[in-house]
């Protein structure tokens, strides 16, 4: 399982890594004219799935607020082919609208001012993109239970939401009054969105419900879900107050679910102890079980690994301390701080999302069980970095850097704790980032800026080496009885990375090479937990 894993991360950045650049990526990546003068307040959508003929359709009321004065503005929506459109009929008095590719051109009859508001409808419908290897080739899924009854979602963080919805389908815009999903279902099955149902009702032989998301909600988490499901409730008392808890599971794996899932409220116990609240009190915290291995869908946490622990009941780690907890479980929900509620504005910033809530997983180990197992667990994880490109990838093409954002990412953030060597100030650290940001969108400088300045330790160095180079860095060291010399190789000029060294002794290492006195002439002892690889030289 371990090689398979390895093969697969191999794969996305291969894939990554070889994709051109056109037009169409510039367009669907970067805040264009099109989209840079007004914001996405709500969305109100439908939905309706046809499991036999593979056929979505339904409508998105888009409303929107401008930002700055602007004469006869072009919206840009985006839509992918093969799906089809058509605007309200009202909306022709306001607008035009062409079709282009992947792109609709709405064209407004009139200017505009800061702060006006306004909406537009399009309906949408068609046969959507099927998922090849949902989640990291996305489309849709339609799969069926053990009893024939269809089982149907989508995963789109990758794919983008567009994939079958008209939408602003840019990371850097949230809706910031939420959505409203009707999700329309044969009268045997249950549909199943974001935030809580509001409202169920019957329309002869079919069913229809109403999920409300009163947060800000990033668009690739907007995700319907049908099925057989059976509905289980639970709550959580945490830092503000009482949280719902929802499971969603098919009606063969109740059972299962009830006992995997008492998981989740030793998870929210630890995550709000390292970075705060649950950002989303009011749209409650759900897990759907889903026809893919799982996805961080906002408040709608698709989850899909056989209610088992591990990755699939495997240790990515292969030390087995990921055996101890359900990898799904933990990792998806830690999207909730990172990914949901800080989102970076770029997809080439994606490490914000995965490498914190990567490092999740360790921080989550160290509550649930101890720091031992916590650290050995992710320095078994850097078994499946690759070093095969950056972390951060191209700007304004929709375009991500390397996988090891999450186990590389992981093991700086680590190591920036080691530095930091103060555990209540890292922890103080992450709560306030989760205050400061709180749903919002930011950029990798921005974090970066504020973790220095919070620290007090100046970690640009640190950010570029690890984040926007393949080099770890190499400590080349030599002993004589109880001198030790030493000097970092494969590092950028002036890295700041001081070690630890026997435990305490602190050494400030460059690439030129120094020398300090140990305490006896014992072979020295290296920390494990900083990302640094160590090679004896003759010297």
């Amino acid at each position: 399982m371990k090689n398979i894993i390895r093969i697969l991360f191999l794969l996305i950045s291969a894939v990554a890594m070889a994709q051109p650049f056109t037009r169409m990526d510039s367009l669907k990546g970067s805040d264009t004219v099109f989209r840079d003068f007004w914001d996405v307040r709500k969305y109100e959508l439908t939905v309706e799935v046809n499991a036999d003929r593979k056929f979505i359709c339904g409508k998105n009321k888009i409303s929107f607020e401008i930002t700055k004065d602007i004469q006869n503005p072009v919206f840009q929506i985006d839509l992918q082919q093969p799906m089809q459109f058509k605007p309200e009929d009202s909306d022709y008095t306001k607008f035009t609208f062409e079709r282009d590719g992947d792109f609709i051109w709405v064209k407004s009859k009139k200017p505009y001012r800061k702060g006006d508001r306004d909406y537009f409808t399009l309906h949408y419908s068609g046969h959507p993109v099927i998922a090849k290897n949902a989640p990291w080739e996305g489309g849709w899924v339609f799969s069926e239970d053990k009893n024939r009854n269809p089982f149907i979602s989508v995963a789109q963080e990758s794919i983008g939401t567009s994939v079958w919805l008209p939408v602003k389908d840019i990371w850097n815009d949230e809706p910031d009054e939420g959505t409203i999903m009707q999700i329309t279902t044969p009268k045997h099955l249950t549909g199943i969105g974001n935030g809580k149902l509001i409202s169920k009702t019957h329309e002869k032989d079919k069913n229809i419900f109403v999920w409300e998301v009163k947060n800000p909600i990033n668009t690739y988490s907007i995700v319907p879900n049908i099925g057989n499901y059976v509905h289980i409730k639970d709550t959580f008392s945490g830092e503000k107050g009482i949280l719902s808890l929802e499971y969603w599971v098919l009606s063969e794996h109740v059972e299962l679910a009830k006992k995997q899932f008492t998981q989740v409220k030793p998870m929210l116990e630890a995550f709000e102890y390292w970075f705060g609240p649950y950002p989303f009190y009011e749209d409650g915290f759900k897990m759907v079980e889903a026809p893919f291995l799982g996805m961080e869908h906002q408040s709608n946490i698709a989850y899909g690994n056989g209610y088992q622990n591990g990755y699939l009941g495997s240790d990515l780690s292969g030390t087995g301390i990921g055996l101890k907890w359900d990898f799904i479980l933990v990792h998806e929900s830690g999207h909730e701080w990172f990914g949901n509620s800080i989102t970076a504005k770029d997809k080439a910033d994606m490490w914000i999302h995965e490498a914190f809530t990567s490092y999740s997983e360790t921080l989550f180990t160290e509550h649930y069980l101890d720091k031992i197992s916590a650290e050995k667990y992710l320095q078994g994880t850097r078994q499946n970095i690759l070093n095969d490109s950056p972390i951060i990838g191209q700007y304004g093409v929709r375009n991500t850097g390397s996988t090891d954002m999450y186990f590389k990412g992981a093991s700086m953030l680590h190591t920036i704790r080691q530095i930091m060597d103060n555990d209540h100030k890292f922890r103080q650290m992450l709560r306030k980032m989760n205050e400061e940001f709180y749903h919002k969108m930011v950029t990798s400088i921005e974090i970066e800026k504020f973790i220095s300045e919070f620290s007090g330790f100046d970690f640009s160095g640190v950010f570029e080496q690890y984040l926007r180079t393949t080099k770890i860095p190499v400590l080349e060291y030599s002993q004589k009885g109880n001198i030790l010399e030493f000097r970092y190789s494969q590092v950028i000029k002036n890295l700041n990375l001081p070690l630890k060294i026997n435990g305490n002794q602190l050494i400030k290492p460059s690439e030129n090479w120094q020398s300090v006195t140990l305490e006896s002439s014992k072979e020295v002892k290296f920390n494990p937990n900083y990302y640094v690889h160590y090679l004896k030289v003759n010297r």
